[in-house]
Order: C-alpha cells, then sequence, then structure tokens
C-alpha cells in the first residue's frame, strides 16, 4: 500500500511543534535484545539513527512474528539554548528493573532530574549502566499521565537465575479525547516483581492542526463488504427520512399517565427532530406506517448509503481519526450457535429499527501514514494496526459488515459471541460493496475547528428507533426445546448481555464522541 500522503499546510511535513518541543518519528531501529519464538517472543530496539540534534525519549519493544513497522519520538529543545530550565534533560542515573538469566537483556529506568520524568526505557545488552545521554527526560509541564496497554507485548517469569517476573508493555496517554494532550511517544513500559515502576508520557501543549480531510480519505476510504446473504442494507439518513420516518413524542404529564402524540413525518434534513436533552423515552424515531412501506424501508437502500465522518484530533494533536458512521434502518435478528456446529435462529431478537455502526481511521500526523483501523462491534470493538489489515482497490483498507447485526470485522469468515458451547454468529463473506471512496459516499458532518456545520440530525440524542422487549427465556426454550436446559440457560444468559432492544442513540452519546475508542469487552 501507498503508505504516506503528500504534506499539506504542515500535515506530514515529518516534524510537529508542541509548543517549543519539536518532535519527530523514527522507524529505522537498532536491535538490542530479543527473546522468545514463534509469536511467544519479543524483541527490543533503539533508534537509530538518531536524526542531528534530536534526542531519544526511551526504546521501542514489539512481539516477535510480524514486520517491524512501529516508532518512538525524538525530541529536540527548540527554546532559547540558555534557559535556565531547558525542556530536555539528561537522567541522573538508571535503575536496574530486569536483567534476563545471562545479563543479555537488560532493562533500565531512568532516574529524572527534579522537575523532569521520564518517557520510556533503555534495555541494553550488558549488565553495564547506558550512558546518560542514550535518553532525555522531558521537563514536568511538558508531560502527562500515561497508561500500559493491554495485553504486554511480553512477559515471562521464571525462576532459572533469579529472574523473576517481567512484563514489557506499550505506553498510551491515560487521556485520549479530542481536548486531550497526551502525546504517544512510542515507547514502552518494563515492571518487574523486584521493581514495580510508575509509567508517564510526553505531553502536547497546543494541538498543531489535522490533516487535509480529502487526502486521507482518498486515500484510505474503506471498501466496505456487505454479507451474500444479507437483506437489511445500509441507506443514506436522508433517504431514511424522505421515505417516511416518524418522530414519536410521549408526553409526560403532572399527576397522570403519559400520553402519546400522534407522529410527525421526519423533514427530509431532519431540521424537524428536537435539539439535545437526554434519553428521557420522550422522543423516538421509528418506520413509517403501512406494512409494505415499513418492509421496504427496513430493506435500506444501498444505490443511496454513505459514510458519515467525523474529523477529531487525537494524542495531542499528533494523529488524527476519521471516524466514518454507516447508517442501517433495521438492525437484522441474530443466530446461535451452540455445541460447536448447530445454528439456531433466535425469532426477533436482536432486530431494531435504526443502527448505527462505524469504523475509525487513525492517521498520523507527522507522515500522513495509516496507522491503525478500529472495528465497531456491538458494544465495543478492536483496533487492528496496519499490517495486519486487508487491502484492496490501490492500498485502501478492506472492512467486513457481519450479517443481520452489521459489525464490523477486519477479515470474513464467523466471528463467534460467546464459545463454541453456546454463542452468537456474527457471520461476514464477500457479498455487495461498498466503495467509500466513491462520489457522494462520505459526508463530513463534524469538524468544529475546521468550521463544518453540522446536519440537524446529529444533534438528536434519542433513540433511532422504539424499544424491543424480548422475552428471552421463552424464545430460547421455543426454538432450542430439544437442548439440554444447562446449554439453554447458557445461551439466555449470553444473549441478555449482548443484545439490547433499543434503537440506537444519538451519536454524542457515545463515549467515543470526544474520547478514544472503546476496548474490547
Amino acid at each position: 500500500m501507498d503508505g504516506t500522503l503528500a504534506s499539506d499546510a504542515g500535515f506530514a511535513k515529518g516534524a510537529i511543534d508542541l509548543g517549543g518541543l519539536e518532535v519527530r518519528q523514527v522507524t529505522t531501529f537498532a536491535k538490542v535484545w530479543s527473546t522468545g519464538r514463534d509469536g511467544d517472543g519479543a524483541a527490543f530496539f533503539r533508534p537509530s539513527p538518531v536524526p542531528a540534534g534530536f534526542s531519544a525519549l526511551g526504546h521501542y519493544a514489539q512481539r516477535d512474528g510480524r514486520p517491524l513497522s512501529g516508532h518512538v519520538l525524538v525530541a529536540r529543545d527548540t527554546t532559547a539554548p540558555d534557559a535556565a530550565e531547558p525542556i530536555l534533560a539528561p537522567p541522573r542515573d538508571y535503575a536496574l528493573v530486569w536483567s534476563s538469566p545471562d545479563g543479555a537483556g537488560c532493562f533500565w529506568l531512568p532516574a529524572a532530574p527534579g522537575g523532569y520524568r521520564p518517557v520510556g526505557v533503555v534495555v541494553t545488552a550488558t549488565p553495564d549502566k547506558p550512558p546518560l545521554d542514550e535518553i532525555r527526560c522531558v521537563r514536568a509541564d511538558f508531560t502527562d499521565a500515561c497508561e500500559a496497554e493491554a495485553p504486554p507485548v511480553w512477559s515471562w517469569s521464571g525462576d532459572r537465575g533469579g529472574g523473576g517476573f517481567i512484563s514489557a508493555a506499550a505506553l498510551r496517554p491515560a487521556a485520549r479525547g479530542v481536548d486531550a494532550r497526551g502525546v504517544h511517544a512510542g515507547t514502552f513500559l518494563a515492571r518487574s516483581s523486584a521493581a514495580p515502576v510508575e509509567a508517564s508520557a510526553l505531553a502536547c501543549q497546543r494541538n498543531n492542526g489535522a490533516p487535509h480531510v480529502r487526502a486521507v480519505l482518498a486515500a484510505y476510504a474503506p471498501l466496505v463488504y456487505l454479507h451474500p446473504g444479507e437483506t437489511y442494507m445500509p441507506s443514506s439518513v436522508a433517504w431514511f427520512f424522505e421515505n417516511g420516518a416518524l418522530l414519536h413524542h410521549h408526553q409526560q404529564q403532572q399527576q397522570q399517565k403519559g400520553s402519546q402524540q400522534a407522529p410527525t413525518p421526519v423533514a427530509a434534513d431532519g431540521s424537524n427532530l428536537p435539539q439535545g436533552g437526554d434519553n428521557d423515552g420522550s422522543y423516538w424515531l421509528d418506520l413509517p406506517v403501512g406494512r409494505d412501506r415499513r418492509e421496504r424501508v427496513k430493506k435500506g437502500d444501498l444505490a443511496s448509503a454513505k459514510a458519515y465522518v467525523q474529523v477529531k484530533p487525537m494524542l495531542g494533536g499528533t494523529a488524527t481519526d476519521l471516524a466514518m458512521w454507516f447508517f442501517y434502518p433495521l438492525n437484522g435478528p441474530a443466530r446461535a450457535r451452540v455445541l460447536g456446529a448447530l445454528t439456531i435462529p433466535l425469532g426477533g431478537i436482536g432486530s431494531h429499527v435504526g443502527d448505527w455502526e462505524h469504523l475509525t481511521l487513525r492517521v498520523s500526523n507527522f507522515s500522513g501514514e495509516l496507522l491503525r483501523v478500529y472495528f465497531s462491534q456491538h458494544s465495543a470493538g478492536t483496533w487492528v494496526d496496519a499490517p495486519q489489515l486487508e487491502y484492496a482497490g490501490g492500498g485502501r483498507p478492506v472492512a467486513y459488515a457481519s450479517l443481520h447485526g452489521h459489525a464490523f470485522y477486519p477479515r470474513a469468515g464467523l466471528e463467534l459471541q460467546g464459545s463454541a458451547v453456546a454463542g452468537t454468529r456474527n457471520d461476514s463473506a464477500r457479498g455487495s460493496m461498498l466503495d467509500t471512496g466513491g462520489p457522494g459516499r462520505c459526508e463530513v458532518v463534524s469538524a468544529e475547528y475546521l468550521g463544518v456545520a453540522e446536519p440537524a440530525w446529529l444533534g438528536f440524542m434519542r433513540p433511532w428507533g422504539p424499544t424491543e422487549v424480548y422475552d428471552v427465556g421463552r424464545v430460547i426454550n421455543r426454538v432450542a426445546r430439544f437442548l439440554p436446559r444447562a446449554i439453554r440457560e447458557r445461551l439466555e444468559r449470553l444473549v441478555n448481555k449482548v443484545f439490547v432492544g433499543d434503537g440506537a442513540t444519538g451519536h454524542k452519546k457515545h463515549g467515543s464522541w470526544i474520547n478514544d475508542e472503546k476496548d474490547p469487552n
């Protein structure tokens, strides 16, 4: 794939100014030490070469069995050279975190001078301490809290030679919302039974802008494949409104039961939808009246479907997320798979009006490179790094929408929620395709700092469909009465956990609208 974009107005220039601290990404490394094999080990690297005038902030760790594809930041102080408190300073010393039994792999925590914090650890191939000029620590007002990613890059436990327990985990900013300032430095945290150290992270004082959205979408707009058996296609929001979508209103009256007013047709642009507020049960959307019209709208309209894009700066302005939202008039019914091979339809369980799903592209503001893609999957999802994605159409990522449920996956096939004994199916395969890079297939609906005016429907905070109530136990006892009771009860617990009867609520009610994406359950 073509991994970079042309530079544009400060984007993809290779460096970012954090307010007196200039940082660059280094993606070339010298291996210091490695251990393990067949996917159970890891390798540890120092950035090499470091550009002239810049200093390393820490070393890099990566699992084995995959192409070397990471980066670390290097930095230089651009303030006055004679400043009383420069932004960067060498450590005072190093403390040993862990040593391999043979001494060929040693992990060191920098001891920062007063008013400074370390950003990463250093690895050596001998028991000798690293030189003090190996890395730099960062002044405290340029740092922010961080956390270790899960699972760790590598962990090991053994008593051979007194090695003890060691864990190495990639670091990320603890706060990763639109307004957060923490910067992803690419370094890692090493903890051991002898030295359980705390994490720290580099911080950004200001947001230095975002990439040119059109260039990013032209390069990375995903190809979305729907299942060949899919009945409930996506559509545009306008198509849904224009084909009879209704706004229902349930008015709460003091000292008496609430009264439901006659539903109102939704304007084509959503301008008559109530704005803001909370999901208090007073408003919701639904399909049009009339059996034929309802059935037609349920099936969606692939010809009008598009991705609705939210653009947001992330990781202290060093990356930009493009959250691409897809609307389906109906989320279809679910199916179970039990005892490893048997598929059972679950009646209407899982079916609800108004289904929003999304993919998120994360792009580096240093290079314009696609870093990773988030695939939403029901109430959570998963990040997949760019080298592990499937590509087509000139280097654009591919996503698969599951049958009926429309959860996104990076590969075709069967994904089970639960277990082989009692699980719910998520099937995906190459059927109809939505090319989000095609004309009119992407619409940027939210990017406040770029002056984008949001459509009225984006301010609708209420459900996009009525509440559906399922008697899960009764349905399972009917469709799976031949199964042992223990299996039926196990399946009932899973279904009650996974499926929610409400239609999707407004986008801005999702935590990821202003924060990072939700980690897998």
